[in-house]
């Protein structure tokens, strides 16, 4: 699915007006699409329910009339508190009057105690007052009902608040926001979602994100050009491996795991098991010899390749050449996960990944093994296989040498840059990760769960990749596919367990069944 600008927004929807789709038509479609949002949280008892739409002055107001219209058809009881001057006349709010819905107007409110009233009364807000239109600060009797609803909104009585396209406020192209603007229950996003209802600050105010089909149609003239994504539960689906009933272990690929120290057998364990649980044919894992015989206690169904290690526990800078003359038995490789950071390491890692022509074995390089890469001289002409680098801002600060700031103040053009100079696929990891194409696509997971930000969840990330590309994959399909199923899996432990002490091997135990879900929906 498309992530677009409010400039690529508005040409799509044009670009639909030229192919004979009404522009009316698609404010009437999106309309219906908040008013049934509002009417699935409200539940049964939508007849009578309280329901309060904030009214703006352009077309996102008019998505409040609409919304408000069908609402009170279905029987809620509904206000529409208009905010600022409207059109004269003004269609769609005839149309919401004649089918019940109240109308009050701010500029006949004084103080507001109609407002209070009505805040104090409903179930659910609308917020209808601004849309992608506006990038100014907000002042004057929006920022001061904005002020009243945020003041309800902290009451035991808080009402839901669904956000039509975007909160109020938050920038569509940036995520920055006004400091007025409210932090939404649900955001509707309508047609694609906006860049910046995926990008902080902003995202922290959007809630569920949601999108609604308001009618556009498919291959519009500029939208194939559009380089952004959001990943979907009906993209993963269609990208998952074929599983044949005459299928066997070889049929699905051999992952080799490089991975482990003294002070990281965790980190082993939990890359090794996620592989296996995505589905790998086989998994070996090669770590240090005193490593794997704690590893092998956990670990019943891994192969075990124990590796010399040094002095402080590492694996040993020369057992680089005993892997690669086994490198045909592989399907993937990761390498990195709690491997430690040494000079010993670094020339380990240099032996293993860099200057290698003639081999093409795909490979995952996280952690240490993007740690120790950032050790190494003109690292990235040397590469010679494709590679899958998943660094978090930390980890890519050290890469780039940019500050962690700036990598966080735009995502996406950083993974896109650094993508392309590398050329390798760049999994920026965090809160709506950032997968990156060499070629200029990216993909951005849906998910932001403050429960995956504990050690060893990005470890298992590492291991559901390299399963993917083990069973036939491209590096970037295989990136995002296991950015989406470790952002489901995550999702899947907050319902259960709340967002706090989750931990990565709550993760792998819910791999298999987040992949059987994607296969058989419903």
């Amino acid at each position: 699915m498309k992530i677009v600008t409010a400039a690529q927004m508005s040409a799509l929807e044009h670009a639909a007006e030229a192919q004979g789709v009404s522009l009316d038509g698609l404010m009437e479609n999106a309309g219906r699409a908040v008013a049934e949002a509002a009417r699935r949280e409200l539940g049964p008892q939508v007849i009578g329910a309280r329901v309060l739409a904030l009214i703006g002055p352009g077309n996102n107001g008019a998505d409040g009339l609409v919304a408000a219209r069908h609402l009170a058809r279905w029987g809620a009881a509904v206000t529409a508190y208009i905010i600022t001057r409207r059109p004269d006349p003004d269609p769609k709010q005839e149309l919401a009057q004649r089918a019940g819905v109240n109308i009050q107007w701010a500029g006949q409110d004084p103080g507001l105690p109609l407002l209070e009233r009505r805040l104090g009364q409903c179930r659910l807000v609308i917020d209808a007052v601004l849309g992608t239109g506006r990038s100014r600060p907000l002042e004057g009797v929006v920022k001061d009902i904005l002020g009243r609803l945020d003041a309800r909104r902290r009451s035991p009585s808080r009402p839901f608040l669904l956000a039509l396209d975007l909160p109020t406020g938050l920038n569509a192209d940036t995520g920055q926001m006004d400091p007025a603007c409210p932090a939404a229950d649900l955001t509707l996003a309508l047609g694609f979602p906006k860049v910046g209802l995926l990008a902080f600050p902003g995202a922290a105010k959007v809630g569920r994100l949601q999108v609604a089909d308001i009618g556009l149609p498919p291959g519009l003239p500029g939208e194939q050009e559009i380089l952004l994504e959001m990943l979907t539960d009906g993209w993963a689906s269609g990208a998952l491996p074929a599983r044949p009933l005459n299928s066997h272990k070889g049929a699905y690929g051999h992952v080799l795991a490089v991975a482990g120290s003294r002070n990281y057998v965790g980190a082993a364990v939990l890359a090794s098991q996620a592989a296996a649980r995505t589905g790998a044919g086989l998994v070996t894992l090669a770590a240090p010899e005193r490593v794997d015989a704690i590893a092998a206690a956990k670990l019943t169904e891994v192969i075990h390749l124990p590796l010399p290690e040094d002095s402080d526990g590492r694996i040993h800078a020369d057992a680089a050449a005993s892997l690669q003359g086994q490198a045909r038995r592989f399907n993937a490789r990761l390498v990195g996960c709690g491997l430690g950071v040494s000079e010993g390491t670094a020339r380990f890692v240099e032996n293993l990944l860099l200057d290698r022509q003639g081999e093409t074995l795909p490979t995952v390089v996280d952690a240490d093994g993007l740690n120790n890469l950032a050790r190494l001289p003109n690292w990235r002409q040397r590469i010679t296989r494709p590679l899958v680098l998943t660094p978090h801002p930390g980890e890519m600060s050290t890469l780039t040498g940019l500050p962690t700031p700036h990598i966080q103040a735009d995502r996406v053009k950083v993974a896109r840059q650094w993508a392309a100079q590398w050329n390798a696929v760049l999994v920026l990891k965090g809160a709506h990760t950032v997968v990156a194409d060499p070629g200029g696509l990216v993909r951005v997971s849906p998910f932001a769960n403050p429960g995956l930000a504990s050690g060893g969840t990005g470890d298992v990330l590492t291991g559901v990749i390299a399963a993917l590309l083990a069973q036939g994959l491209g590096p970037f399909d295989a990136a995002c596919l296991g950015v989406h199923l470790h952002g489901l899996a995550g999702e899947l432990v907050r319902r259960e367990l709340g967002d706090t002490g989750t931990l990565a091997t709550d993760l792998v135990e819910r791999l298999p069944l987040v992949i059987h879900r994607l296969r058989c929906p419903g």
